[in-house]
């Protein structure tokens, strides 16, 4: 169990761990849906029961299960930062980055399972989304794994197993740490992290999240595609010509823009298959290079949201919500959460409609005075690929960062 500590060694209450065991709505729901057989997919009322009953995920009356991994010390540093002549050298900070779904792979997780609290962290995972994510990440299918409303969950459990691996072998990265940001769902890693939501409710929230997004990618045919735009693409420009087309040929839901700023250069656009058909088929007019079909089912971070948001905001209302312990970075804003509770709910909500402005935050967390070195940067389960996008908007300090 997380606690809040400076003595990252006592991170997990393990004696508490084993007296408590999770009794919620939540677990009755799924226990229908329990398979010993991972490679059976469950039950295709999952998303409905999980959706119907979003409102209940926050019945944790025992205050020994409110946890976090962030010590309280770290926020220290970034302050520190704030001066032309640091307290602290810049060099000996670090920032910590975890990633969005799709990258999870069957088997991903072995490698973090030496790791003694790792399996806790999958116990607790367990009890509350009522089903084996465990066995799921280490036997597949892959086909079930990448489904949305499991892969989300996945990749945040995944990130924070990551989070020990550093924890053991760089203990001071934690406590030197000045900025957190997650892309996508990997927003909720960082706020679990950053200690301003519980892992148990983090996760509740996060299962509510995957389930009403999986369930608003399956009311039209929708998707996600990356690309390189040359000099002379014009992105907004393009997705008014693919909304255009989709209009003109009659489909039932035309929808087409910009779905993430990765870098300078790339853009992933997401909306309706004939938008996106359009985009594919015409990428050399239009000043495009590389346009790739991503292997998810919904346009994620576009208007074709919209039917998540009721669920997810249910469930972020019953979602325990505190001041972080380090700047944690707004996908929707570019801004760090704030005390104030309205503004945080909005970051996260308008995050599911509107474009994830990743070049953007990266450049913030980045940008220093003249001849102030670079932070350390870790990234947290990618396996390299924040990575890759981090050289992509700031070469100089992808030259310290290191892959969990």
């Amino acid at each position: 169990m997380f606690q809040r500590t400076k003595n990252l060694k006592t991170i997990f209450n393990l004696s508490t761990f084993q007296k408590l065991r999770l009794e919620s709505k939540t677990r009755r729901f799924f226990s229908e849906t329990k398979d010993d057989n991972p490679s059976k997919e469950p039950e295709n009322d999952f998303v409905s029961k999980l959706l119907k009953d979003s409102t209940t995920y926050s019945e944790l009356n025992n205050t020994e299960w409110a946890t976090t991994p962030y010590p309280q010390s770290a926020g220290e540093v970034a302050e520190d930062l704030k001066t032309k002549k640091p307290v602290i050298d810049p060099s000996e900070t670090s920032v910590i980055l975890f990633p969005g779904q799709g990258i999870i792979k069957v088997g991903d997780v072995k490698e973090y399972l030496k790791f003694p609290r790792v399996k806790d962290l999958f116990d607790i995972a367990n009890d509350i989304l009522g089903y084996d994510l465990l066995k799921m990440c280490l036997k597949g299918p892959q086909s079930v794994l990448d489904r949305t409303e499991f892969n989300q969950p996945a990749t945040v459990v995944r990130s924070l197993a990551a989070l020990e691996k550093l924890q053991e072998e760089r203990p001071r990265v934690i406590d030197s740490c000045v900025a957190v940001a997650g892309y996508s769902v990997g927003e909720l890693t960082a706020l679990i992290f950053s200690g301003a939501m519980p892992y148990e409710e983090g996760l509740r929230l996060v299962a509510v999240r995957a389930a009403a997004m999986q369930s608003a990618s399956e009311m039209s045919a929708q998707g996600m595609v990356s690309s390189y735009c040359t000099p002379t693409a014009k992105a907004f420009q393009i997705c008014e010509k693919a909304q255009k087309w989709a209009v003109d040929i009659g489909a039932s839901d035309p929808v087409c823009k910009i779905a993430i700023y990765l870098y300078t250069q790339g853009k992933v656009f997401g909306g309706s298959d004939e938008a996106l058909q359009y985009i594919q088929k015409n990428s050399q007019n239009l000043g495009l290079k590389k346009v790739q079909r991503l292997p998810v089912s919904g346009a994620f971070h576009t208007t074709l949201m919209q039917p998540a948001l009721k669920s997810f905001i249910k469930a972020l209302r019953k979602t325990p919500f505190v001041e972080t312990n380090v700047p944690v970075y707004s996908n929707y804003s570019t801004n760090t959460y704030t005390r104030s509770m309205k503004v945080n709910h909005k970051y996260l909500i308008k995050q599911i409609v509107s474009p994830v402005k990743w070049e953007q935050i990266i450049h913030k967390i980045y940008e220093r005075p003249q001849n102030i070195p670079f932070p350390r940067t870790f990234d947290m389960g990618s396996k390299g690929t924040m990575k890759t996008i981090l050289k992509m908007i700031n070469a100089k300090a992808e030259e310290k960062c290191y892959v969990y």
